[in-house]
Parts: C-alpha cells; structure tokens; sequence
C-alpha cells in the first residue's frame, strides 16, 4: 500500500510572523498619521519626514519579522523615541555655540567651560529663517572642524558636550585624570572658537 503523503507543516514563524508584504502594508497605512504627529512635534516638514522615514526603518531592520499586531506599538514606540532623540541632539548642539561663545583665549586650560555655562534657550528673542538658517550653517561648520580635532581632544568633547558625561565619568571612560579631561575639553573648544572666527563666524 503506497505511502500517505504527509501534511504540510508549517513552522511558528511562519503560522505567527509578519510577511513582508504586511510590514509594507503597515507602514503606507500609518505613514501620514506619523508625518502629522511629527509635524506637531518638531515643525519643519523635511525635519518631519526625516523623523518618520528613521523610524519606518528601524521597524523594518529590527522588527520586521515580528507579529503583525505587534506593529502599531512598536512604531509608535520607535517614533517617539526618534522625535526625544530628535529633541536632544537639537539641545545639545544648540548648546556648542552658546559654549564656544563663552570661551576666550585667555582661561586656563584646566578649567571646563562647561562648569560655567549657562545656557539661554530664549537667548535673542524668536528665532527668524535667517537666524535658523544661520545657526544651522554655524553648526554644520562645528561638525566639520570637530572632525579635524586631534583625537584625545575630540573624544573629551564629544563626551562631555554630546554624551553629558560629566568630568569624573569622562575620565573614567578615556582613561585619564579628571585635569587631563579638562585640559582636553578647553584645548578642543579653544580650537574649535579659531577655527569658526576665521571663517567669518562671530560667536
């Protein structure tokens, strides 16, 4: 007697995880939705569109085989994260003018200006096209000069102005004394000041 063929068996992953065509299905459904809500939140369309393009992304990359209806939640959760990211790193670098400003040749090298400054958020009254046009154009020459900054002065600065570590966790994390860290941040920021006024920028 021939032998009965077998039924199909279908794995847990299959039976249970989303397909791709349904992860692109949820995402042309909530794309507008999220535009609008990140829209409320940041205020600039391209900065908008970036938002939701990140987070549609980092569904896909890290979550696109999990359950369908885990979609919603995971989006959402990804979507506001992106927004708080969004927030942080708009704050934090906002800050490295107001920081660099504040700097001038003749403080020691052992002082953190960081220690000092006070930052203005409402600093110059509302902010114009031509002032946010302005501060955009300032901050992408900091990006660039950071680059070129050598390497143990670089790693202070960015720990200390990006990540918002303070000088003791600084120093853990590089390895050095805490004056070590300090010297490190002024001689960065001291650099980074020259750098920006002989490229017209007034701080």
């Amino acid at each position: 007697m021939p032998a009965q063929p077998q039924p199909t068996r279908l794995s847990l992953d299959e039976i249970f995880l989303a397909s791709p065509r349904q992860l692109s299905s949820f995402l042309e459904s909530v794309e507008r939705r999220a535009f609008k809500q990140a829209m409320f939140a940041v205020h600039e369309e391209e900065t908008a569109l970036d938002i939701v393009q990140d987070s549609m992304l980092k569904l896909a990359e890290k979550y696109g085989d999990r359950p369908e209806e885990e979609f919603p939640m995971l989006f959402q959760r990804i979507l506001q994260n992106t927004i708080r990211d969004f927030y942080r790193r708009s704050k934090v670098r906002s800050m490295w003018t107001t920081l660099l400003s504040a700097f001038s040749s003749d403080d020691d090298e052992d002082h953190d200006p960081l220690e000092t400054l006070t930052v203005d958020s409402d600093k110059g009254g509302p902010k114009t096209p031509e002032s946010t046009l302005l501060q955009a154009q300032t901050l992408n020459l900091i990006d660039q000069e950071i680059k070129k900054l050598p390497t143990r002065q670089r790693e202070a600065f960015l720990m200390r102005y990006w990540e918002e570590l303070d000088v003791a966790e600084t120093a853990t994390a590089m390895g050095c004394s805490e004056g070590s860290v300090k010297t490190h941040c002024s001689r960065a920021t001291h650099t980074l000041a020259v750098a920006l006024s002989a490229k017209g920028i007034e701080l």
